[in-house]
């Protein structure tokens, strides 16, 4: 009897050795990672110039006040084993208001109790990276990137004292090439954790009179319910560090954003 059963058991042992084998590190023709972002801000604002010949310097650190949660974007099509493109879209939107609650003045100069100066800024960034895979096993892809980003700055700043107001607002735009690398570890069906970096440097591309450069990094942990479906949690973080040279002297930025991230993955 147990001679009998021996091809039935060895058959079951294969399909099981089958179905235990770890899974691609990505297998997936396409995925979209839909999300959000609780982005926190940080920053410094500086600046420079020489008057009659002597050298004046300015630096001041500032924020937009509470977290903002924000959309988050990205995708990957991967065409054959090693190739593969990936792009994603961020965006940050937010204002800040200040209110004087007394009387200000400055010798024969008052600024009424009530007067106000709202500042708003928004920063877009995009890109699409050609991802090549240095190593692709059954649970480990390494991958080295090489694309164009695109990024917008936005900033408006309104206020008004008495019967006074003053309004102004600047958009500057560019895109240049993009520098990075990812590591995907899928130890089986279920799981993947993702990390890359991307550098960018202003120089490269066409951002104008600005100097400087953005990097960006971030981390994910997904997990997949089925092959099409899963969720994912992790952590973003962007740096802008940017100089604009003008007749007067020069004006610089460096402003961070992070914070965690989450949302949903869909493959097909």
């Amino acid at each position: 009897m147990t001679y009998k059963l021996l091809p039935l058991t060895l058959a079951l042992a294969a399909t099981g050795a089958t179905f235990a084998l770890p899974a691609h590190a990505e297998d997936d023709r396409f995925t979209v990672r839909l999300g959000a972002m609780s982005v926190d801000t940080s920053g410094e604002l500086s600046a420079g110039t020489n008057f009659r010949g002597q050298p004046y310097r300015f630096s001041q650190d500032f924020d937009f006040g509470s977290k903002e949660t924000v959309p988050r974007i990205e995708g990957l099509f991967r065409f054959s084993e090693r190739n593969r493109l990936l792009f994603n879209y961020w965006s940050y939107d937010k204002s800040k208001r200040a209110t004087l609650s007394e009387n200000i003045s400055f010798d024969d100069t008052t600024i009424p109790a009530g007067s106000f100066a709202q500042a708003k800024t928004k920063f877009q960034l995009a890109s699409v990276m050609y991802d090549y895979a240095v190593v692709e096993t059954d649970t480990v892809s390494w991958g080295l990137q090489i694309g164009v980003e695109y990024a917008k700055l936005e900033g408006k700043l309104n206020a008004e004292a008495g019967t006074s107001s003053y309004r102004t607002s600047s958009s500057d735009d560019g895109y240049a090439p993009v520098v990075g690398s990812r590591l995907t570890l899928s130890p089986n069906e279920h799981w993947r954790f993702v990390v890359q970096g991307q550098y960018l440097d202003a120089g490269w591309g066409d951002f104008g009179d600005y100097d400087g450069d953005i990097s960006r990094a971030n981390a994910l942990v997904e997990y997949r319910f089925t092959e099409s479906f899963g969720v994912f949690a992790g952590y973003d973080w962007f740096k802008i560090d940017a100089k604009r040279s003008g007749n007067d002297g020069v004006v610089g930025l460096d402003q961070r954003f992070k914070g965690p991230m989450a949302g949903v993955t869909f493959s097909f």
